[in-house]
């Protein structure tokens, strides 16, 4: 089911030998802004998009639970040394505690259940990178906006 108030779809990467995704789907303007900054950026060898899959206990309701990290990547740096990253890009309002406003108590108690199930899928993403020879990050609009395109 496609949400009409975001952009979606399937990214068709240019540099197919660096994407070990079966299918790139992006489920938002940012995800696909960041797909074409990894598909072009000739220090990326290897990326993909919703390949690494995480379990993590959901606040809300305790159970067990599958969150799947929205990009992996493997970056060379200037010594040529690789480095291994999971990101997932959230607005940035959703990455701080929301703050009780004009919103009405319904909104507020979603956006807090959002934001403590956000949490907990952090940190067992921080805790799964860390095992794994991984960099977990979260990446926001701002720093997603900020990266240069090859054209």
């Amino acid at each position: 089911m496609i949400n009409k108030g975001y952009r979606q779809g399937i990214f068709r990467p240019r540099n197919a030998s660096k994407c070990k995704s079966q299918s790139c789907v992006y489920r938002s303007s940012l995800e696909l802004h960041y797909m074409r900054w990894l598909d072009t950026n000739p220090n990326i060898v290897s990326w993909g998009s919703e390949g690494v899959v995480i379990p993590y206990i959901k606040p809300t309701d305790g159970k067990l639970h599958r969150y799947f990290i929205d990009f992996n990547f493997t970056i060379i740096d200037k010594q040529g040394n690789p480095h291994k990253f999971l990101v997932e890009i959230k607005p940035e309002r959703q990455c701080r505690p929301p703050i009780k406003g004009r919103q009405k108590p319904i909104t507020l108690l979603r956006e807090q259940l959002a934001y403590a199930t956000n949490q907990a899928k952090w940190e067992a993403a921080t805790q799964w990178a860390t095992k794994n020879g991984y960099k977990f990050q979260v990446v926001t609009e701002n720093q997603v906006k900020s990266l240069n395109i090859a054209k």
